[in-house]
């Protein structure tokens, strides 16, 4: 067992998400699934939006990523936990656990912030329409992308190298699926009383300013909703906001959850893998599925670029075979003649 400064730590032990042997098979195919539909589903929306000009608005550049960034963040968890599923030894290098405590944490933060650019983007198009296509430029959308970006990676290296600062010579068996703040706090024989306090400000902060721009778009939305006087004009503004309310309403939830539920000496084996797994795995799945189910443009382009492959498909088959009549129609009296008579 490591001993001493953080810097003779070579490994860690993750301690996985379930501690029954009999579980782990099943585990790692309901988890496969959840990754591989995450996969597949981010990479579409990214797509189509790529390749649709009809989706090619500030609304759909956020969403583009809003999927790469729930692509990323899963796929910095996903496989190591997968592998581990099928592993009796679940060790991981000191780099290993840097790298993905880092990405992780810089891919979730992106994202908080990110969500709260898209409710800003939905009150300008609701509240200000005149003047929308005139502020929330393309050149606006990519400078807030960049922003969000460069915010989230450079507070995640922050708080990433704060942690390994600390030392951890009681144990290096980290009780948790993924290298996170909470378990490596837990685990760390330094005294941890100015990260934990330094990680619960900055934690609240993100959470509240992110939350708190999105609430005051909303509240902005709702009155400019309500003044509306026809019904039908109040139904289209409140269907273009329903699925990131979705997305903000479940991200949210379990982000407060987990971030501000600080852990204690000795708490290690306590901490709520459950809530972990649905906020770092199962919401990056659930994303583009709730984005494509309640969004109309987006099942619509959807639906019109896979009847174009199919007709494309049909064609080619058409051709092909129009093209292979000619020479199996050459080929039959070839045939008969070769036949033997009676």
């Amino acid at each position: 067992m490591a001993r001493g400064n953080y810097s003779t730590v070579t490994e860690f032990v993750l301690m996985g998400f379930s501690d029954h042997p009999e579980l782990q098979l099943p585990l790692f195919l309901v988890f496969l699934v959840i990754f591989l539909t995450t996969l597949v589903g981010n990479l579409m929306m990214v797509l189509l939006i790529q390749v649709s000009s009809q989706l090619h608005t500030p609304m759909y550049y956020f969403l583009s990523h809003l999927s790469f960034i729930d692509l990323c963040y899963s796929s910095s968890i996903a496989p190591k936990m997968l592998q581990d599923f099928l592993r009796k030894k679940k060790m991981i290098s000191f780099a290993g656990c840097f790298a993905q405590m880092y990405f992780s944490s810089a891919f979730s933060t992106t994202e908080c912030f990110l969500l709260a650019t898209m409710a800003y983007d939905r009150y300008m198009a609701i509240c200000k329409p005149l003047i929308y296509m005139a502020i929330v430029t393309e050149r606006v959308c990519r400078e807030l992308v960049i922003g969000v970006y460069t915010y989230g990676f450079l507070y995640s290296a922050i708080q990433t190298v704060l942690t390994f600062q600390l030392s951890f010579c009681d144990s290096n068996i980290i009780y948790h699926f993924y290298c996170a703040d909470p378990p490596l706090l837990a685990l760390s024989c330094s005294d941890i009383l100015a990260k934990k306090n330094q990680l619960l400000i900055f934690s609240a902060l993100n959470l509240s300013s992110s939350l708190l721009t999105i609430l005051v778009s909303y509240v902005c939305i709702l009155v400019s909703i309500l003044k509306i006087p026809s019904s039908e004009g109040k139904c289209k503004p409140f269907s273009t906001c329903a699925s990131h309310l979705t997305v903000v309403t479940i991200f949210y939830g379990t982000l407060f959850f987990m971030y501000l539920r600080q852990p204690r000496k000795g708490d290690s084996g306590k901490y709520n893998k459950e809530v972990s797994v649905f906020y770092s795995l199962v919401i990056p799945m659930l994303n583009p599925l709730i984005y494509s189910l309640r969004n109309t443009e987006v099942k619509a382009t959807l639906t019109k670029v896979l009847d174009g492959k199919l007709s494309q498909l049909q064609n080619a088959m058409l051709d092909y075979l129009q093209e292979l009549a000619p020479r199996i129609q050459e080929t039959l009296p070839a045939t008969q003649a070769m036949r033997p008579t009676g």
